[in-house]
């Protein structure tokens, strides 16, 4: 659980930071621009989460799959558009998909490590 942290806790706060940048689009040239890459591998990790978890028998882990399938789906969304700006990731951030993700997570871990 600890590596499924790591990258969506650090993602939320790299998009914290873009967010504040203002800009306008995240094509700065060629390749995938880190906005992108950062959004990807938090999509990528939270179907690891969904999978993981929607087998596992703890009645929490339907909140935690809940969460991440609506995380996932406002990161998708992102990740579609053909210009990323700061605002549209500001957004993202203010939304309570991600920050009830993050908040499961940390719940989940802190139980798993008084048991």
């Amino acid at each position: 659980m600890n590596k499924e942290i790591e990258v969506i806790e650090a993602g939320y706060e790299y998009l914290l930071a873009y967010a504040a940048q203002g800009k306008e689009t995240d094509l700065a040239g060629s390749g995938m621009s880190e906005v992108r890459q950062t959004l990807t591998s938090m999509a990528g990790t939270l179907t690891e989460i969904i999978t993981i978890h929607k087998a596992t028998p703890i009645s929490f882990s339907w909140v935690l799959v809940d969460d991440a399938k609506k995380a996932y789906a406002a990161i998708d969304l992102v990740l579609t558009q053909k210009n990323i700006s700061s605002e549209i990731v500001d957004n993202l951030n203010a939304s309570i998909h991600l920050r009830a993700l993050l908040t499961d997570l940390f719940l989940l871990s802190e139980a798993e490590t008084k048991s």
